[in-house]
C-alpha cells in the first residue's frame, strides 16, 4: 500500500490534481494486467529453453523365411518359332513386350532384402490415420485405371509372353476369361499360324505354374482359366460357340478359321459384340455388385479398322463392365492415316514376288499433327514411326486399362530400314524411335470433345491442326536448273518456262505459312512437347519452302536481265542448291528464322521424328547460286555410236517356270 501512496502523491505533486488513476480499483486492475502479460510471454518463449522429449521411429529388416525352390520340369524349353515368320528378338530379346507406364512407379516391384543391417535412426514422422480410401461395389484390385502405350516389339510372340502374365495377374484375383479376336484376312495368316504354335507354349506355361502349386489355381476349383476364338472381317464370327478349357479345342477353333478376301476389317464391332456375348460371364446379379470372372479382351490385326465411328461406344461397354482390350497391332505411321505393305501370295502354287499395298495403318493422333510437305525428289510412300500405334485402337486399350503393342518384324532403333530389308505382310517404316524417349511425345488419348478443347486453348496448335489439315503441299522437285546459252531468247525463254514450276507451288506454301502463322504469338505459352516440337517443324519447313521457293523465282528473274559468263569458252548456266542468299534480306531473313526453328527441334527434341525430319529438311539447302560450265554439242545425226543394248532374253523360257500371280487383293 505504501507504493500505492507514494504513486498518488507523485501523481499530485506533479499535476496538481488531487484525484489521481491510482484512487479506488485501478492499482488492483493494473497490477493484474501486467502479471498476465509476463506471464503469456513466459509461455511464449519456454520451448526455446526447454528440450522436448521426441520419440524416434526405428526401420529395420525382418528376415524372412527361406523359401523352397521350386525345380522346374525338364520338358520347359524357349521358344523356337522361327524369328522370320515372327520377327527377330520376338521372344526373349531387349525388345521383348514389356509395358511402359507414362509415370515412373517409385516403388520397385523387386524386393530388395537388407542383410545384417542395425535400426537406424530417422527424423521424426507424424502419420495422418484420416486418409480416405476409394471403396465401391465394383472395385477390382487389378483394374488400371489407364492403360500402356507406346510399347514396340519386334514379334507378336513378345507380346503374348507379356500377355500370357496379364492372364496370371488376372487369375490371382478370380477366374477369368479370355476371347481372342484375329482379323481373317489373308495379311494375318502367318501370324495366326505362328500364335497357333504359340497357345502350346502359353497353356504349357500356366499349366508349369499350375504344377508348381501357384495360389492363383489353388482357388479356383472350377475351369479357371476359360477360352473363346472370335474371327472378323467384314463380319463377326464366333468359331468357339461356347467358351472352353480344351486346348485341342482351341487350336482347331484357330487353324480351322477361313480367310476373309473383302479387304474389310470390323475391329470394333468385333470387340463389342465378343463383349456383349459374355458380359453376363463377368456378371452374375444385374446390379454388377458382385464380379463372377474377370473378362479380357485380346485382339490381332494390322490395320486400324473400319468401323473407327464405333470407337466411343465400344469404350463405354468396356469400361462399364471393366473389361480392358490388349491389341496386338502394327505401328502408326507418322502423321499419316496410310502407308505401303509388302505382300507376298500366302499360297506358294501362285507367284511369290513381292507385290506392295496400300494399307490404312494411322495416325496416331485424333486429328493429323504434322503437315503433309514432300521432300524435294523424295518418295512419299516411305513412312516413318510415330512411336505409337493408331489413335482408335491405342485409345481404346489406353481408356480400358490394357496395352498397345505395335509389332513391326524389321524394328530397329539404331539406323534406317530400307525397302530390300521388309518382311512379308509387313508395312515400309524406314525409321524407328526409342519408346522410352517417345512415351513424354503420347498423343491426348481423350474424347474428341476434350481433344478439340484443348486444340483451342493455344493459338499454335490450332494453327498447326489447320495447317495439317490441307492437302498435300509440295516443294520444288526436281525444277528445271540447267540453261544452255545458245542464243539470248532461247535462254530467256528458258529460263520463264523454268519459273512455270515455282509460280505453280508457291501460292500453296504461303497458304500454309499464314496459317502457321496466326499461332506465332502463342507458340512462348506452350509447354507440352509434343506440341512444341509439332509447331516449330512444322513453321521452320515451311519457312525454309517459301525462301527456298523465293529464291529460285528471284534467282531466273535476275538471269533474264542478263548473265555474263567469266570463262568465254563456256556456254551453260546452272542453277545449283546452296546456303547463300542472294536475292534481298527478306528471303535471307526467311531462311534464317526457318534455320532457328528446325535448330530448336534438332536440340530440344532430339531422337524423335521431329529432330529427324528438321535434320533431313536443313540438309537441303534454303538457297541458290549461279555455276557456268562448258557443255559439248550433240553428235551429228547419224553417227555410229555403237550398240551398247544386250542381246533379248528368251522371254519364252523364262516364262516356261514361272507360276501364276495374283494381284494385290484390297488389305
Amino acid at each position: 500500500m505504501k507504493i500505492i501512496d507514494r504513486l498518488r502523491q507523485w501523481w499530485q505533486i506533479r499535476t496538481g490534481e488531487e484525484e489521481t488513476p491510482f484512487d479506488g480499483d485501478s492499482p488492483a486492475w493494473i497490477f493484474s494486467m501486467l502479471f498476465h502479460f509476463f506471464l503469456l510471454i513466459a509461455v511464449t518463449f519456454m520451448p526455446a529453453f526447454v528440450e522436448p522429449e521426441s520419440e524416434n521411429i526405428y526401420l529395420a529388416a525382418i528376415p524372412e523365411d527361406p523359401i523352397e525352390e521350386i525345380e522346374a520340369p525338364e520338358e520347359f524349353y524357349f521358344n523356337e518359332q522361327p524369328s522370320e515368320e515372327v520377327g527377330a528378338n520376338s521372344a526373349g530379346g531387349v525388345t521383348m513386350a514389356q509395358a511402359l507406364a507414362q509415370v515412373v512407379d517409385e516403388i520397385s516391384d523387386v524386393p530388395n532384402p537388407l542383410e545384417n543391417v542395425q535400426p537406424t535412426e530417422i527424423a521424426t514422422i507424424e502419420i495422418n490415420n484420416t486418409i480416405q480410401v476409394a471403396t465401391g461395389p465394383t472395385f477390382d484390385r487389378n483394374l488400371r485405371v489407364k492403360g500402356f502405350v507406346g510399347h514396340g516389339a519386334t514379334g507378336a510372340v513378345g507380346a503374348i509372353d507379356r500377355i500370357t502374365h496379364e492372364i496370371l495377374l488376372s487369375l490371382e484375383e478370380r477366374k477369368t476369361l479370355v476371347v481372342w479376336l484375329f482379323d481373317q484376312t489373308e495379311s494375318l495368316i502367318p501370324q495366326r499360324r505362328a500364335i497357333h504354335d504359340r497357345f502350346d507354349r502359353i497353356y504349357e506355361e500356366l499349366g508349369l505354374i499350375e504344377a508348381a502349386g501357384n495360389p492363383a489355381f489353388k482357388k479356383h476349383e472350377d475351369k479357371p482359366l476359360l477360352t473363346s476364338i472370335v474371327g472378323f472381317g467384314n463380319s463377326v464370327n464366333l468359331i468357339t460357340k461356347k467358351p472352353t478349357a480344351d486346348l485341342a479345342e482351341i487350336k482347331k477353333a484357330l487353324a480351322e478359321m477361313p480367310n476373309d478376301t473383302s479387304g474389310t476389317e470390323k475391329v470394333f464391332e468385333a470387340i463389342f459384340r465378343a463383349l456383349n456375348e459374355y458380359k453376363s460371364m463377368r456378371y452374375t446379379d444385374e446390379h454388377r455388385s458382385s464380379p463372377e470372372r474377370n473378362v479380357m479382351i485380346v485382339a490381332f490385326t494390322d490395320e486400324v479398322g473400319d468401323d473407327q465411328n464405333g470407337l466411343e461406344q465400344t469404350i463405354k461397354e468396356c469400361r462399364r463392365y471393366a473389361v480392358p482390350v490388349y491389341v496386338v497391332g502394327v505401328p502408326a505411321p507418322f502423321g499419316r492415316s496410310e502407308t505401303m505393305m509388302k505382300w507376298v501370295d500366302p499360297n506358294p502354287d501362285f507367284d511369290q514376288t513381292p507385290q506392295w499395298g496400300r494399307v490404312s495403318q494411322g495416325p496416331e493422333s485424333y486429328l493429323p499433327e504434322h503437315i503433309k510437305l514432300k521432300f524435294s525428289g523424295a518418295n512419299e510412300d516411305e513412312a516413318i514411326d510415330s512411336g505409337f500405334g493408331p489413335y482408335s485402337l491405342t485409345r481404346l486399350c489406353f481408356e480400358t486399362g490394357g496395352i498397345y503393342f505395335a509389332v513391326h518384324p524389321n524394328r530397329n532403333v539404331n539406323r534406317e530400314v530400307n525397302r530390300g530389308e521388309i518382311s512379308a505382310f509387313s508395312s515400309h517404316i524406314s525409321r524407328f524411335f526409342d519408346p522410352q524417349i517417345m512415351r513424354t511425345y503420347r498423343p491426348d488419348y481423350v474424347a474428341p470433345e476434350e481433344y478439340l478443347r484443348r486444340v483451342r486453348e493455344n493459338k499454335a496448335r490450332e494453327a498447326l491442326v489447320k495447317a495439317a489439315n490441307l492437302t498435300w503441299v509440295s516443294q520444288l522437285e526436281s525444277p528445271q536448273t540447267r540453261f544452255a546459252k545458245t542464243d539470248e531468247a532461247t535462254f530467256v525463254n528458258a529460263l520463264s518456262e523454268a519459273q512455270k514450276a515455282a509460280a505453280k507451288i508457291e501460292p500453296e506454301i504461303n497458304m500454309v505459312y499464314e496459317t502457321l502463322k496466326l499461332g506465332e504469338t502463342d507458340r512462348a505459352r506452350e509447354n507440352t512437347p509434343r506440341w512444341q516440337a509439332g509447331y516449330d517443324l512444322a513453321m521452320g519447313r515451311v519457312m525454309a519452302a517459301k525462301a527456298r521457293t523465293e529464291s529460285f523465282n528471284a534467282m531466273l528473274a535476275a538471269a533474264k536481265r542478263g548473265l555474263k559468263f567469266k570463262d568465254p569458252k563456256n556456254n551453260t548456266w546452272i542453277l545449283e542448291p546452296a546456303n547463300e542468299i542472294s536475292t534481298g534480306s527478306q528471303t535471307e531473313k526467311l531462311a534464317a528464322k526457318a534455320r532457328e526453328y528446325l535448330q530448336r527441334v534438332i536440340d530440344e527434341h532430339a531422337d524423335t521424328p521431329w529432330s529427324y525430319l528438321a535434320a533431313k529438311e536443313l540438309d537441303n539447302p534454303i538457297g541458290w547460286r549461279w555455276k557456268e560450265e562448258y557443255t559439248p554439242p550433240p553428235p551429228p545425226p547419224g553417227a555410229d555410236n555403237g550398240d551398247a543394248n544386250p542381246a533379248p532374253a528368251n522371254d519364252a523360257l523364262r516364262m516356261l517356270n514361272r507360276r501364276p500371280s495374283r494381284t494385290v487383293p484390297k488389305l
